[in-house]
């Protein structure tokens, strides 16, 4: 289990990202049309004064069960051990068990 902190500060960031999702679409938009080196400087800067933690880039999956950062499936969303121990309990459908 990850510990609650990081878990709560990856919530901050998903929800910091989708506040700040529109105007970074915007002003990215803004630079690909500006022909002027310094409007893009402007707009730029205008970029650079968001929070740092709404970046996209700064996001990190983690296993809906436990948390986990690493060894996750997107598919499913749950990290490797987790989908091994639902396979093998028989909880998904479909997977094909196999034991090394």
């Amino acid at each position: 289990m990850a510990r609650k902190s990081l878990i709560q500060r990856e919530k901050k960031r998903k929800n910091l990202e989708q506040k700040y999702h529109l105007i970074r679409r915007s002003s990215k938009e803004e630079i690909s049309k500006v022909a002027s080196l310094s409007d893009k400087w402007e707009i730029h800067g205008k970029l650079q004064s968001l929070p740092r933690n709404s970046a996209p880039t700064r996001l990190h999956r983690r296993c809906f069960l436990t948390g986990r950062p690493r060894a996750n499936y997107r598919h499913f969303g749950l990290s490797g051990h987790i989908l091994r121990e639902m396979v093998h309990t028989c909880l998904l459908p479909g997977a094909t068990r196999s034991s090394w």
